[in-house]
């Protein structure tokens, strides 16, 4: 194993050994249907209905980008950070996207993509990234006027993450060093170290990641050489991992946002450059199960997406025919 990944594996092996062991990833049967354990279902969210998105509203962003870091703030501020611009050079623009107009408010300290981004409070953090030079392990806080701060170092540098927030911690979801994979779920509270909380049953990037009650759940993404069509569920209390449910096809490079008690995946592609699709997916925690969900206006992979209230904000991406896109959709439940 490189020697970049042994902080790494240290935690991950304290973690599987002394929270981990006996609870693994659950056999799913020829159906695809998944067992559980008890102690998952007790604490699941309340059943709620799996909604639909309705395309409600667009505008646009200075310039198109794609693999942008998207988050919302608790005072109502959605911020996107660095990403891949429409020529595939990364960015360091921190771009206010709501409230309208979008426009540039900050600059990264160096030009980076493929950022995990969530918020905690009124402070979004940006968890390492890959730049011209390679993936970065520095956490950087940005503030609500755009001013950015060194907040905290990765145990490792490493890219291709997404990143969700659950009871005031942040969690960073998978990854990639340039060499390898990873399957850690990172946790992370302002002003205390990095810790593994979590292992995946798998390494995976560029997943789509949401949290609803007290659980992440992770759809989809690649190794880097094939496209995964599970939906694991995390309990970072407890450290139990589980296969809930599967896509209907492998998928990668999809956005993922939890409202209304519902997990949507939008967008995405399979293993094909040109693969990208525009089916919007709900998956219901409670009855595990999986619906058609809405459209896209446009078949697209690496595009950001976050809650807004009782909307779901999408921003950029990237078509079937190569082109970045600049605009910002805004779609409500129904």
């Amino acid at each position: 194993m490189p020697a970049v990944l042994s902080v790494i594996s240290g935690v991950v092996a304290l973690v599987s050994g002394a929270s981990l062991a006996g609870c693994g990833t659950s056999r799913s049967d020829d159906s695809g249907s998944t067992a559980t354990t008890s102690s998952l279902a007790a604490s699941a969210p309340a059943p709620r209905r799996t909604i639909r998105l309705q395309l409600a509203g667009t505008g646009t962003v200075p310039a198109p980008v794609q693999l942008p870091g998207l988050a919302r703030t608790t005072d109502r501020r959605v911020l996107a950070v660095g990403g891949l611009d429409a020529a595939d050079t990364s960015t360091a623009d921190v771009i206010s996207v709501l409230p309208a107009p979008a426009s540039r408010i900050g600059q990264l300290a160096q030009p980076a993509h493929d950022i995990g981004v969530t918020s905690i409070g009124r402070t979004v953090y940006a968890f390492g990234g890959g730049t011209a030079a390679g993936p970065i392990a520095t956490i950087t806080a940005v503030d609500r006027q755009g001013h950015t701060r060194v907040a905290g170092r990765l145990p490792v540098a490493m890219s291709d993450t997404t990143a969700v927030t659950l009871g005031g911690s942040a969690y960073v979801v998978g990854g990639y060093t340039t060499t390898t994979p990873l399957r850690s779920v990172l946790s992370f509270r302002p002003g205390h170290g990095v810790h593994v909380a979590a292992e995946l049953p798998y390494p995976v990037r560029y997943a789509a990641s949401a949290a609803i009650g007290s659980r992440i759940y992770v759809a989809g993404g690649t190794t880097g050489t094939q496209a995964r069509r599970e939906i694991v569920a995390v309990d970072p209390a407890t450290h139990r991992v589980r296969v809930v449910g599967r896509l209907p096809a492998p998928l990668a490079h999809a956005a993922g946002v939890a409202l209304g008690g519902t997990f949507y995946v939008l967008g995405g592609r399979g293993d094909a450059l040109n693969g990208q699709q525009a089916r919007i997916w709900g998956f219901d925690p409670v009855t595990r199960e999986l619906r058609r969900a809405g459209r896209l206006p446009v078949a697209l992979s690496d595009l950001a997406a976050v809650a807004d209230g009782d909307h779901v904000v999408a921003v950029g991406g990237r078509d079937r025919q190569g082109r970045v896109h600049a605009e910002r959709w805004t779609f409500r439940s129904r």
